[in-house]
C-alpha cells in the first residue's frame, strides 16, 4: 500500500503547483488590476509593431531612428518636465554640470556658415598653441569645414573629444591673408557655475551662480573666502536666470547658512516615501546678513535654495516669482547612453508647500506659455498682478507664502518698460544688435584688447559713438530711423551695446559688474542692506511704493549662443 501511494506523490505534487499557480494568478490578476499583464501586453504590442514595420513596410525604414522619435513622444504624455535625451546631448549635458570636459579650450559662434573664436579659455589647450579671439576655423583635420555643414553641433562634435588627441585647425586670422595651421592636443577645459565674485561695496559681497553642478558648492567656498579676505559684512546672491542642476549641490550650499537641525526640503512621492534634508550645523556663515536675487528664469535647485532661506526666514528674497517647478527627475540612462529624466517625487519647501506650477498631463503648450502670459499679464512689472491661487503656509516666524506657482520675493522689483520702444524691439529681434556687437568687436580687436577694464572700454565706446554706428548699421539694415524712439531708448541701447562689446573682449565678471551698476534690483538690495533690512520681520517692512524698476538689461545676446568647444 505504501508503495502504490509512493506512486502518485509526482502527481500530487504536480497537480499542486500547478493548482497554486492558477490560484496565485486569479489572486494577482483580482487584486492588483491585472497591471502587469497590461504592462507587458502594451509592450509586446510596441514591440511587435516595430517588427511588422521592419518586416512589411513598403521602403526601408531605420527602426532605431523611429525609436528615437517615438520615446520623447511617449514621455511627453506625462508631465512637462519628462524628457529623452539622445546619447550626444546627455553626454554634453553632463559635462555642463559636471564641471569640465575634454577639449580645445574655445568659445565660438557660428556666422555666416563659418566657425568664429570669440574668445579662448585661459590655460587651456588651444591657447597654448597661439590661438586668438576673433579667429575663424575653416578647416578640421585638412578638411574644409564651411558651408552647410557647420552646425554647432556638429562643431562640438569635431572639436570635443578625449583627453590627449590631437585635432588640427586651419583658421584665418583678421589682417591675415594666409590661413594659419594648427595642432591642439585636448585637455580637460573647466566649466564655472559662478559667473562673478566680488564687493559691491566696501561692505556688501556679491556671488552669481548660473547653475547648480557637481563644483559649485567648491565654488562658492572658494568665492566666500575670497569675499572675506576683503572684509564683507553681508552677501547678495543671484540666482536670475539659474534653471537649476543637482538638488544636492543647493542643499550643501544652503547648509552653510543655515543653523542645526533646520528643514532644507523634502521629497515624496507615488514610490518614493518621504525624505527629509535637514542642516547640520557645520555652516560657516549662519549669521550673515543674506539677499537672494531670482526672477522668472529662476528654476528647480534655484527655487530649493530660495524657498529654505524664505521658508526658515534666515534672509530675503528680492527681485521676481520664480519659474515654478517643484517636480523631480531622475535620470535613468540607458545602454547607448542615451537617458531619460523621469519624474519619480516632489519636492517641498520646509513650510509644506509645493512650487510647482500647474500643469495637465500630456502635451501641454500653454505650460511653455506661462511666462509669456505672466508679461503679457503685466506681472514683470506690477507686483498686483501677480496671480498665486495656492494655498498658503506660514514660515517659521508665522510670515504667509503661498504654494503653486513659485516663490515670491519679499520685496518686488519690477521691469521697466520705459525705454524699450517698437524701435529697440525690432533690431533686437532681428539679431542686429549682437550682429553689430560681433562686427565691431572683430574689427576693434586689437585696439580693444588694450583697454584693461570695462570702464575704458566705455569711454572709448563713447568717444567712438559706437551707439551712433549701430544706428547707421540699422539703416543699411533696412530698418527705418524712428529719431524719437532712438532718442527714448538711448540708455537701454548703450547698456545693451556696451555690454556686448566689454563681453566679448574681457570676462563675464568684467561684464557684470558693468551692467550691474545701473540693476535696479542689485540697487534694491544694497538699500536693503543699508537700511538693515536683511532680517525677515512678521509684518514685512516691503515698502511698495518704493520699488525701483529695473531696467531690460539681460544676459547680451552674444553670450547667450557662444558654446564651449
Amino acid at each position: 500500500m505504501t508503495h502504490r501511494t509512493s506512486r502518485f506523490v509526482p502527481i500530487i505534487i504536480a497537480v499542486s503547483v500547478i493548482l497554486g499557480i492558477v490560484i496565485g494568478t486569479f489572486i494577482a490578476n483580482r487584486f492588483s488590476g491585472n497591471r502587469l499583464n497590461i504592462i507587458n501586453t502594451s509592450s509586446n504590442k510596441i514591440n511587435d509593431l516595430l517588427h511588422i514595420i521592419d518586416d512589411k513596410y513598403v521602403d526601408s525604414v531605420d527602426i532605431s531612428d523611429i525609436v528615437e522619435r517615438a520615446m520623447p513622444r511617449i514621455l511627453s504624455e506625462l508631465d512637462p518636465h519628462c524628457s529623452y535625451i539622445s546619447a550626444q546631448a546627455a553626454k554634453t549635458a553632463n559635462d555642463d554640470l559636471k564641471g569640465s570636459f575634454s577639449g580645445i579650450g574655445v568659445q565660438f559662434q557660428i556666422r555666416e556658415d563659418t566657425v568664429y573664436v570669440t574668445n579662448i579659455i585661459k590655460g587651456g589647450p588651444a591657447e597654448k598653441v597661439g590661438m586668438l579671439a576673433g579667429d575663424r576655423i575653416v578647416s578640421v583635420n585638412g578638411e574644409n569645414y564651411t558651408g552647410k555643414v557647420v552646425t554647432n553641433e556638429e562643431t562640438l562634435h569635431r572639436l570635443k573629444g578625449e583627453k590627449g588627441t590631437k585635432v588640427k585647425l586651419g583658421v584665418v586670422r583678421h589682417g591675415s591673408t594666409k590661413p594659419l595651421s594648427f595642432t591642439v592636443v585636448r585637455g580637460d577645459i573647466p566649466i564655472k557655475s559662478i559667473d562673478a565674485t566680488y564687493m559691491i561695496n566696501n561692505q556688501l559681497g556679491y556671488i552669481k551662480v548660473n547653475k547648480f553642478g557637481e563644483t559649485t558648492y567648491p565654488e562658492m567656498l572658494i568665492a566666500l573666502a575670497q569675499l572675506e579676505q576683503e572684509g564683507f559684512k553681508g552677501l547678495v546672491i543671484d540666482l536670475r536666470g539659474n534653471n537649476g542642476g543637482y538638488m544636492n549641490s543647493a542643499i550643501q550650499m544652503i547648509n552653510e547658512f543655515l543653523p542645526e537641525d533646520k528643514l532644507i526640503v523634502y521629497t515624496e512621492g507615488r514610490k518614493m516615501p518621504r525624505e527629509n534634508y535637514m542642516s547640520d550645523g557645520r555652516g560657516s556663515y549662519q549669521q550673515l546678513p543674506l539677499i537672494v536675487l531670482t526672477d522668472e528664469l529662476s528654476a528647480s535647485a534655484s527655487e530649493i535654495f530660495a524657498g529654505a532661506i524664505q521658508d526658515n526666514d534666515r534672509g530675503i528674497i528680492v527681485g521676481r516669482r520664480t519659474y515654478g517647478k517643484g517636480l523631480v527627475q531622475q535620470p535613468i540612462e540607458f545602454s547607448d547612453g542615451s537617458l531619460i529624466h523621469l519624474t519619480v517625487s516632489r519636492y517641498y519647501t520646509p513650510s509644506g508647500r509645493c512650487i510647482q506650477k500647474p500643469y495637465t498631463n500630456g502635451d501641454d503648450p500653454q505650460y511653455e506659455l506661462d511666462i509669456v502670459r505672466r508679461y503679457q499679464h503685466g506681472e514683470f512689472f506690477n507686483e498686483d498682478s501677480i496671480r498665486q491661487s495656492g494655498e498658503t503656509y506660514k514660515t517659521g516666524i508665522g510670515r504667509t507664502v503661498y504654494g503653486g506657482g513659485g516663490i515670491m520675493p519679499d520685496y518686488f522689483v519690477a521691469e521697466d518698460t520705459t525705454t524699450f520702444t517698437p524701435y529697440y524691439e525690432e533690431v533686437a529681434t532681428k539679431g542686429l544688435i549682437s550682429q553689430f556687437c560681433f562686427n565691431y568687436s572683430d574689427a576693434n580687436r586689437k585696439t580693444l584688447a588694450k583697454l584693461s577694464s570695462a570702464d575704458e572700454i566705455a569711454k572709448h565706446l563713447r568717444q567712438d559713438k559706437v551707439v551712433q554706428q549701430f544706428i547707421e548699421y540699422c539703416d543699411s539694415k533696412g530698418i527705418k530711423r524712428r529719431n524719437n524712439m532712438i532718442l527714448r531708448s538711448q540708455p537701454l541701447l548703450e547698456s545693451v551695446i556696451y555690454g556686448n562689446i566689454i563681453y566679448s573682449i574681457l570676462e563675464i565678471e568684467d561684464y557684470l559688474k558693468y551692467i550691474n551698476r545701473n540693476d535696479a534690483t542689485v540697487n534694491k538690495a544694497i538699500e536693503l542692506f543699508r537700511n538693515g533690512l536683511t532680517k525677515p520681520q512678521l509684518t514685512p517692512a516691503n515698502d511698495k511704493a518704493g520699488n525701483k524698476k529695473t531696467a531690460h538689461i539681460s544676459m547680451p545676446q552674444q553670450a547667450r549662443s557662444r558654446y564651449l568647444a
